[in-house]
């Protein structure tokens, strides 16, 4: 059950996680940027730990869902107040 607990509170800093990596790498590709979101959570969540300890016994569906998280979530702000503020 820690490990649940662990992802939602991941998940709750994935619109700063993403404002953060866009201010820094704000001149690089999307993809870049999502690379390196996705790296920052996976460290976050310390997904090596929950892959030995068989809390994700699929890694790769694991990071599939995360990349998704991550695509909505930038979408979501792309869509918003945040977008235009930063332009």
């Amino acid at each position: 059950m820690e490990f649940l607990s662990k992802l939602l509170q991941g998940i709750s800093f994935l619109p700063a996680v993403i404002s953060g990596i866009e201010g820094l790498f704000g001149g690089r590709s999307g993809a870049q940027k999502k690379d390196a979101a996705l790296s920052f959570v996976q460290a976050a969540l310390s997904m090596s730990d929950a892959v030995t300890n068989r809390q994700i016994v699929d890694e790769e569906k694991f990071k599939q869902g995360l990349s998704k998280l991550i695509d909505g979530t930038v979408d979501c702000l792309n869509a918003s107040v945040w977008r235009k503020t930063a332009q």
